[in-house]
């Protein structure tokens, strides 16, 4: 697969679980990161895999971004919307900056990284992007107004945009992780953990290279009937 990748939040978690599979499966890849540059100079040391600062929230920095990616590794096919953050809250005491900063991030980050490269998949006539939601897009989560809203406005773009891209060659999906062993999942105390791991049907948490995986298929040519999908991947704890 002989393409040319670019995932946001792509140097730690998650993210750099998906770059690094999809590195392994041919692409040129980048790997976007907002601002831990301890973290992608280690990615990028490991990997070699070129990583590249700014963040999703700023649709300027990411015209710019974007056009020195492509300036070094060429066009880009394939999209991973992968970046997100958390700011949590019962909603009585959420305020407007934890709100806001959420669908920055979150939901405005997609379509700041998808718009400008959008054009170029047109003419292309192929283009594939992923947007990574979560379990919590779908069914809600307490505490979590800004990061449910954001996520599950992520599955209304992605099936949006699914019908425009589809006569173009462009496909657009969405992946659904459940709960994944993360640093920052890894990092609640073990008797919440245990808890949630009882809601999993399969019996433990996710691995981050299992989300991975699933980006690398929907990203590939063998995966082109394949658009405005939501892929589910939480070991049975929510069922669509």
């Amino acid at each position: 697969m002989s393409r040319t990748a670019i995932v946001t939040g792509g140097t730690r978690g998650i993210g750099a679980a998906i770059a690094v599979a999809l590195k392994q499966a041919g692409c040129n890849v980048a790997a976007n990161y907002a601002g831990n540059d301890e973290a992608a100079e280690r990615f990028n040391a490991e990997t070699g895999i070129p990583v590249y600062r700014w963040s999703v929230a700023d649709y300027d920095a990411c015209v710019d971004g974007l056009g020195k990616v492509e300036a070094n590794l060429g066009p880009i096919d394939i999209l991973v919307n992968n970046a997100g953050i958390t700011r949590d809250a019962p909603f009585h005491k959420m305020t407007r900056e934890q709100w806001q900063e959420v669908m920055d991030t979150n939901l405005n980050g997609v379509f700041n990284m998808t718009h400008p490269l959008w054009q170029g998949m047109r003419e292309r006539k192929f283009g594939r992007v992923v947007n990574i939601s979560s379990i919590n897009g779908q069914k809600g989560q307490f505490a979590q107004a800004n990061y449910s809203a954001a996520k599950a406005g992520d599955l209304g773009f992605t099936k949006s945009l699914a019908q425009e891209g589809a006569r173009a060659g462009i496909t657009v999906n969405a992946i659904c992780p459940g709960y994944i062993a993360t640093d920052m999942v890894m990092a609640v105390p073990e008797k919440i953990r245990e808890q949630i791991i009882a809601q999993i049907p399969v019996g433990r948490l996710g691995e981050a290279a299992e989300i991975a995986r699933c980006v690398v298929f929907l990203a590939s040519d063998d995966a082109g009937f394949i658009t405005g999908s939501t892929l589910t991947a939480n070991g049975g704890q929510f069922v669509v």
